[in-house]
């Protein structure tokens, strides 16, 4: 009970909601670089995975180049990143970036090939050029794979958005790594609390995001070929699921 006082205690404190190191700035720092992470790792990754999902073409050597960010620790490549950018927000930027483009270049390839390939020729049939396929046909039974493929993604980068902290990066991990280096075991515990609910929250709105993208008719079913991966290396997870 006394850690749970402790928690309650530093939450209470009214200089933890003011200033600099106050909750508030350290939520829009935290969120800031999460977000600005997610929109890179989409702008990089559908594109790539639209293409080669459609055309089928270099799915090999794509997703094996955007899982090697997964094959490198978070913190290695903080500590490769270090040298070039320095203290800050720049360290911890292509870290989270290559930890965000696998599950949803991955997703997007999946859901593609995943479309009824007697849809694809039917819709050939008709006269549809490759781009009104795209966009017409294979987008949006895709799309709620896709979906949560970035909803993983951005869970993830929330997530180990708290090693920003270690290269003076700031966001919520300035909590848990102060609070670990000055033994406050209330404010350790207390950013844990702020970045597992900040989590929480983001895949709750990416589950109002899906609802208002995916057609009614496509929520929810699985596809045409069976079960959708998240990314590789883990276990099939059935359309929609957070992979988290």
């Amino acid at each position: 009970m006394d850690i749970v006082r402790l928690v309650a205690d530093w939450f209470a404190d009214p200089a933890r909601w003011t200033g600099t190191d106050g909750i508030p700035n350290r939520l829009i720092e935290h969120v800031g670089l999460s977000g600005f992470v997610v929109l890179v790792a989409l702008a990089i990754a559908l594109p790539v995975g639209l293409y080669i999902g459609h055309s089928g073409r270099g799915a090999i050597i794509a997703i094996g180049a955007a899982n090697l960010g997964r094959a490198v620790p978070s913190y290695a490549l903080l500590l490769m990143f270090f040298p070039i950018f320095g203290l800050g927000f720049g360290t911890a930027f292509p870290a989270l970036v290559l930890l965000a483009i696998p599950p949803v270049l991955t997703n997007t390839y999946v859901g593609l090939c995943d479309v009824d390939r007697d849809t694809v020729e039917a819709a050939r049939g008709m006269g549809m050029t490759e781009w009104q396929l795209l966009r017409i046909v294979e987008l949006p039974i895709a799309l709620p794979v896709i979906v949560a493929g970035a909803r993983t993604a951005a869970v993830q980068v929330v997530a180990t958005a708290t090693l920003a902290a270690l290269v003076a990066g700031g966001g919520l991990g300035r909590y848990i790594v102060d609070g670990f280096a000055l033994q406050d075991d209330g404010r350790l515990l207390g950013g844990a609390i702020l970045v597992a609910l900040l989590a929480l929250a983001t895949e709750r709105l990416f589950t109002l995001v899906e609802r208002r993208l995916v057609s009614p008719g496509l929520r929810g079913a699985p596809p045409p070929g069976g079960p959708a991966y998240e990314f590789a290396g883990q276990a099939p997870l059935p359309v929609g699921s957070a992979g988290v």
